[in-house]
């Protein structure tokens, strides 16, 4: 089976279209290859599905007729993900929360005062 196919049938692209962008782009490895879409997968492949900027890893258990309901996706499927990408996703969200959020304007001057206050803490 093709990879943009299987990467549909077990759910983790919306679209065949989308999961064939993603191989296109570079975001699928299979067994630390990156692949085009057409790439004929196998039982024991092991892949790597970049995501919301988690690297998934995931190994091919078996390879389904069509696409398969979210229940049954673990028969098809093992996730191997370690849960520091997951706590590194986390910690992401909590950094951007310090950045000034779109549409508030420029900053003012004590914005700007509040950062250099900052970066010269940094430099002591």
């Amino acid at each position: 089976m093709r990879i943009d196919k299987y990467l549909w049938t077990v759910r983790y692209y919306k679209t065949r279209n989308q999961a064939a962008d993603a191989c296109k782009k570079g975001h699928i490895s299979s067994n630390d290859i990156k692949v085009k879409p057409s790439k004929e997968i196998f039982i024991g492949d092991k892949l790597i599905v970049r995501k919301n900027q988690i690297n998934y890893q995931l190994e091919v258990l078996d390879i389904p007729k069509n696409r398969v309901g979210a229940k049954i996706v673990d028969l098809y499927r093992k996730d191997t993900t370690p849960v520091e990408a997951f706590e590194q996703k986390e910690l992401l969200q909590y950094s951007k929360s310090y950045y000034r959020k779109k549409g508030t304007g420029r900053p003012t001057k004590k914005d700007r005062r509040d950062i250099e206050g900052y970066r010269d803490d940094e430099k002591s």
